[in-house]
């Protein structure tokens, strides 16, 4: 007998649930699986979001957890470590994908606790497994090195890093007895080992004041931050910064001590560096057990990358974080008008500073700055040159800081003394590579020290001195090697940026005499002086030496010692080129200036280049003044390659 249709769908219908094991078929009667389609922003959000970006676990993870039979509620809440722990005695999920999502739950409950012993026990188990996928998992670095999920580990790993080395050098500044040598810590269950060969601090200091994570760190008057992506943390270790300050004041200071000169250098006190952290460990099962690890330091100008684990590992690095946390905070805006006009709180003398660790093998640029300015005159172009990496391989920078009031012979007499002694100190034998074809930029008056450092001077300024002065014979033999001298040492090229070498009628003009009448010289300068000229004279000798020029007097175009300075000539070893500024592109170019300095004093005859750009005279700073001397620079490098290769 046949059932009617009507009863074989009404049986099918009742069976239909216990057939296929549940009721939400039966009631859509649709798919197993749907598909849609994604906006693109959403689809990258899936991707690459996780618990840094989005406050969320990555999807990856969510998903791993799902497999694992975890409570995905439960894990979503990363207030206790059960979920973590429930995942690492998983078995049957892929090793990468265990560990991957064992380093983002740890890192979620690090986010979530208060500083302490627990919050560093959760970063260095973050750390832990994000190594442990990096280098220990199922497959290596170069075989990953397109997935978003390695670069979402390294992320995780390199963050917490961060804060796990922040998080040691805050408990070490709390120890009741902190020992300079103590390179071992035992923090959160963990004995952790400090390892600085790879990296040092300035000077002889032995612990920075302050650890800054360069990732927090954000700067305005900056075109560009430059960094490079790799392996690490990227940290600022600021230094204290001993004072430059003089007390100019008659009564504020007492008389200069000739045979103690403090020094004439220093590094820039606020270095960046690299920090990695190694669970120790021979295999996977061992750094997965370990409570032994090794913070190492690196100075990422020294290295870019390293040796891991049988991998080639690029090292994270920030190039601009240590950079511009020493210009915020060094107030060389202030101090430069205080140098300028001779009050407390100015310099008495130049002061050459290390960009980054000294490096025998990398050229020098030596930069010096114009009037009534300081290292901030430099940012862009020193931002510009530490960025690039050709450059940065090749060169170092030092930055000199000098009293912009002084006459600009003394100016350049001491320059040229700090320079020496800094060259000396770091390369005793004169024979490294650094020591050699240096370049010489410099902006405005530092252009035509600069300028004076590459020439050879005849009779003619001991002429000027005897002619000017009330100086006796005696005296002006003492200050001839003031003002008789050779190119210095090595320089191969310079740059000259809107320099007046033969003046500007703006300093001897009404402003100019002016602001010249608001200059002093620091009770130190002229009590130096006076034991120059006098060495047996009491220290109030100074008081009898008269008028000074200053450098405002020295920059007006009718100054002797400025018309006799431009006809000097310039050594045929240095390469030279000159960058000047034009106010208004409608002037014609031999009748134009750039609001202090005209085109005619501004030019050199046999500069191998020289680059017109429309700008005010502070053009050092334009993109288009930056970009030039970055093609200078890259074709030295060319040069001087090419002239080794030769047979």
């Amino acid at each position: 007998m046949r059932f009617p249709q009507a009863c074989l769908l009404i049986a099918c219908a009742a069976l239909a649930p216990l057939l296929l094991g549940g009721c939400s078929i039966l009631r859509e009667f649709g798919p197993v699986v749907e598909v849609h389609t994604l906006p693109a922003r959403e689809a990258i959000e899936l991707k690459r979001g996780d618990i840094l970006t989005r406050g969320k676990l990555s999807d990856a993870t969510v998903q791993t957890i799902r497999v694992a039979a975890l409570d995905e509620q439960a894990c979503a809440k990363p207030i206790s470590s059960e979920c973590a722990e429930a995942l690492a005695t998983v078995t049957g999920v892929a090793t990468d994908r265990r560990l991957a999502a064992l380093s983002e739950l740890w890192l979620a409950q690090a986010q979530a606790m208060k500083p302490g012993s627990a919050q560093q026990a959760a970063w260095l188990e973050t750390i832990r497994y994000a190594y442990a996928y990096l280098f220990l998992g199922d497959h290596t670095p170069g075989e990953r090195a397109f997935e978003d999920r390695q670069t979402q580990v390294r992320d995780w790993y390199n963050y917490a890093v961060e804060h796990a080395a922040t998080g040691m050098f805050e408990v070490r500044q709390q120890m009741p007895t902190q020992l300079p040598d103590q390179t071992s810590w035992n923090i959160a269950g963990w004995e952790l080992k400090l390892d600085m060969r790879g990296a040092r601090l300035p000077g002889s200091t032995a612990v920075p004041a302050e650890l800054l994570p360069a990732s927090s760190l954000s700067f305005r008057g900056l075109r560009s931050l430059y960094r490079r992506d790799g392996f690490g943390a990227e940290l600022v270790a600021v230094i204290p910064d001993e004072s430059l300050s003089a007390v100019p004041t008659r009564g504020g200071r007492p008389a200069a001590k000739h045979d103690q000169q403090p020094l004439p250098w220093s590094e820039m006190p606020a270095p960046s560096m690299t920090v990695l952290l190694h669970p120790d460990g021979d295999n996977l099962d061992s750094v997965l057990h370990a409570r032994t690890a090794r913070l190492t330091v690196h100075d990422p100008y020294v290295e870019s990358a390293i040796m891991l684990r049988g991998q080639r590992v690029p090292l994270a690095a920030n190039f601009t974080a240590g950079y511009g946390v020493w210009l915020a905070r060094a107030n060389f805006n202030r101090q430069s008008l205080r140098s300028l006009l001779g009050r407390e709180g100015g310099i008495d003398r130049p002061h050459v500073y290390l960009m980054q660790p000294y490096d025998p093998n990398r050229r020098i640029i030596v930069m010096l700055h114009g009037l009534a300015s300081s290292p901030e005159a430099w940012v862009e172009l020193a931002n510009e040159i530490l960025g690039d990496e050709a450059l940065r391989q090749h060169y170092q920078i030092w930055q000199v800081y000098y009293p912009t009031n002084m006459p600009v012979a003394l100016n350049h007499a001491m320059i040229r003394r700090a320079l020496g002694e800094t060259l000396t100190h770091f390369d005793p034998s004169g024979q490294a590579p650094a020591s050699s074809d240096l370049v010489l930029v410099g902006h405005s008056m530092g252009g035509v020290i600069a300028r004076l450092m590459v020439s050879s001077t005849d009779q003619s300024l001991v002429q000027l001195a005897a002619d000017h002065s009330r100086l006796t014979p005696q005296q002006i033999r003492r200050i001839d090697p003031m003002l008789r001298f050779e190119p210095f040492p090595n320089v191969s090229s310079a740059i000259f940026i809107a320099a007046p070498h033969r003046g500007t009628s703006v300093a001897g003009g009404r402003l100019g005499r002016w602001m010249a009448g608001f200059i002093r010289f620091p009770i130190t300068v002229l009590e130096e002086l006076a034991h120059t000229l006098v060495p047996d004279a009491a220290a109030s000798s100074h008081e009898s030496l008269g008028h000074i020029p200053n450098s405002v007097d020295n920059l007006d175009e009718n100054d002797p010692f400025v018309r006799t300075a431009a006809d000097f000539p310039i050594s045929t070893q240095v390469r030279y080129h000159s960058i000047v500024a034009q106010a208004n592109a409608e002037v014609a170019l031999a009748d134009s200036d750039d609001g202090l300095v005209p085109y005619r004093s501004a030019h050199l005859p046999g500069a191998q280049s020289e680059k017109i750009i429309i700008s005010g005279h502070s053009v050092q700073q334009s993109a288009a003044a930056v970009l030039e001397i970055q093609r200078i620079l890259r074709e030295d490098i060319a040069l001087r390659e090419a002239h080794f290769m030769q047979p």
